[in-house]
């Protein structure tokens, strides 16, 4: 076989580029029924320490800023004080995106690779996270994606309109991973153009560019209603 050949079917490895992590825990927790999902305990601490604690242990990850509520402020940098990777922690936006930008600014220069997270998604494993980060390397942007397991219906006034292709429907996780200047280029454009997305990737998407997926993790669920921070407690009792 010919080298050009050989070439063409070897994977290309690139080095790893210095990769920071935005964790966004500025929410309002609407849905909690009052409970601050935050704090909320889990595994023996707050919530967000669950999380912090996850990228803090990857080697995928040189730095983690919180972007947050002003009234958690002190409270997580207490948490996180001996956390030799958590850069800052920032006051959140009126918006994600506002808070996802306020994240990104606080993290150092030399960063070439931002990877976004909720902060109320406390159960990603190290492997989730280095399998999106390091497709992201190759890929310049990539998310975890998992099947839908229900029809999804199209709705409107109060009708079905249509039921897409389930095999091609999968729910979008995070973390999310992009190279820095894509993640800024997208965010400013859909500031911009006053358009509403509901994650990084959409803004990336609106840019023009494609966003590569990888396998996504069932156990790695967002904490949205009391119901999710019971589903999360036993998961963690499992392992």
């Amino acid at each position: 076989m010919k080298a050009n050949v050989i070439t063409r079917y070897m994977r290309k490895v690139l080095p790893l580029r210095r990769t920071g992590v935005v964790i966004v825990a500025a929410g309002s927790a609407s849905r909690m029924c009052g409970i601050d999902k935050v704090m909320a305990p889990l595994g023996g601490g707050p919530m967000i320490l669950k999380t912090v604690t996850a990228f803090q242990n990857c080697d995928a990850i040189s730095e983690i800023v919180i972007v947050t509520r002003q009234d958690l402020m002190m409270q997580i940098m207490e948490l996180c004080a001996e956390y030799d990777k958590v850069r800052g922690v920032v006051v959140g936006g009126a918006t994600r995106q506002e808070s996802v930008e306020a994240g990104i600014a606080a993290l150092s220069k030399d960063v070439k690779l931002i990877a976004v997270h909720d902060g109320a998604r406390p159960l990603v494993s190290c492997e989730l996270i280095d399998r999106v980060v390091r497709a992201a390397n190759t890929f310049h942007a990539a998310v975890p994606v998992i099947p839908v397991k229900d029809t999804i219906k199209f709705v409107q006034g109060g009708v079905v309109k249509s039921t897409p292709d389930r095999s091609k429907l999968f729910a979008i996780q995070t973390p999310q991973a992009f190279d820095r200047d894509l993640l800024c280029a997208a965010l400013k454009k859909v500031h911009v153009n006053e358009v509403q997305v509901t994650d990084d990737s959409s803004a990336v998407e609106y840019l023009g560019f494609t966003v590569k997926t990888v396998d996504g993790d069932e156990k790695n669920l967002k904490v949205t209603t009391p119901i999710d921070l019971k589903i999360a407690e036993f998961f963690m009792e499992e392992t």
